[in-house]
């Protein structure tokens, strides 16, 4: 295992996946190369990287569809990486459970400066009874992973055990949230998040009432302090939407009549009152 952890590459340009292997595995990464969709869940199933980097455009079903199926089933990074540089891409990217989407040709400086600013936000911690589940990712669940239909957006995914009153930061209206386990619970229901979705939750329940704007967020999600003052995109801000949008349809919440997240029109969200 290199120094940093494992990566599993998933590209079938032969020049990129060789470049994109150099660059993980001068950042400490071992890397394990691939060049269609259906190999590459296979490796992410053998080896349970730490990060996946993912084409869209494989050659036996696309990186969107790649992305659904790990989302399954692992908590690795994923970052897409891409010709196609239309927003509409990038969002469905992320709606897939993407945390990063590239456009090639990418920058290698900008790629390890991504992936370093990923390593500092901390990974969910997979609980005993779903890494028991998951250990070593035994032949009988390849089938499962490699040939079943990606999960619904709204699925709730690999759960974790409910959190003793001791173990919660935060609490509003029958959802609970643990920082440093990393666990959310639903009227005692544990809910599995993607890092994103987590940590957008975890700002807004520390906030409260406080707004938060689409660019706080989008800075939270940097590692940034809020008042750098660092430029947003407004594709920035549409990405920080879909991740809302995602987090709501995890927790379960009516958008008409939301119980947790609220959203301020033009502005940003805040918790209800």
């Amino acid at each position: 295992m290199g120094e940093r952890g494992v990566a599993v590459v998933i590209e079938d340009d032969g020049a990129i996946r060789a470049a994109l292997t150099e660059v993980l595995r001068q950042s400490g990464f071992s890397v394990h190369p691939t060049s269609s969709g259906s190999e590459g869940l296979a490796r992410v199933v053998e080896h349970k990287p730490d990060i996946v980097t993912v084409d869209i455009g494989l050659p036996d079903f696309d990186g969107i569809e790649v992305s659904r199926r790990i989302r399954t089933f692992s908590d690795a990074y994923v970052i897409i990486i891409s010709r196609r540089a239309d927003e509409a891409d990038a969002l469905m990217g992320f709606e897939a459970g993407a945390d990063d989407y590239l456009i090639k040709p990418f920058r290698t400086r900008e790629l390890k400066a991504r992936v370093r600013a990923m390593f500092r936000r901390p990974r969910i911690i997979v609980p005993p009874a779903s890494a028991a589940r998951q250990s070593r990712h035994g032949a009988a669940l390849v089938p499962e992973i490699l040939g079943s239909v990606a999960a619904p957006d709204g699925a709730r995914g690999i759960q974790q055990p409910a959190q003793p009153a001791s173990k919660i930061d935060f609490a509003h209206r029958g959802l609970t949230l643990h920082e440093g386990t990393r666990q959310v619970a639903v009227d005692g229901v544990p809910v599995s998040l993607t890092r994103s979705q987590f940590d957008i939750l975890l700002v807004l329940m520390e906030n409260g009432r406080t707004i938060q704007t689409k660019a706080d967020l989008v800075r939270r999600l940097r590692n940034e302090p809020y008042t750098t003052g660092t430029f947003v995109s407004a594709k920035e801000e549409r990405a920080v939407e879909v991740q809302v949008s995602n987090l709501r349809k995890r927790l379960g919440e009516d958008t008409r009549r939301p119980r947790w997240v609220e959203t301020v029109h033009g502005v940003g969200y805040r918790m209800t009152p």
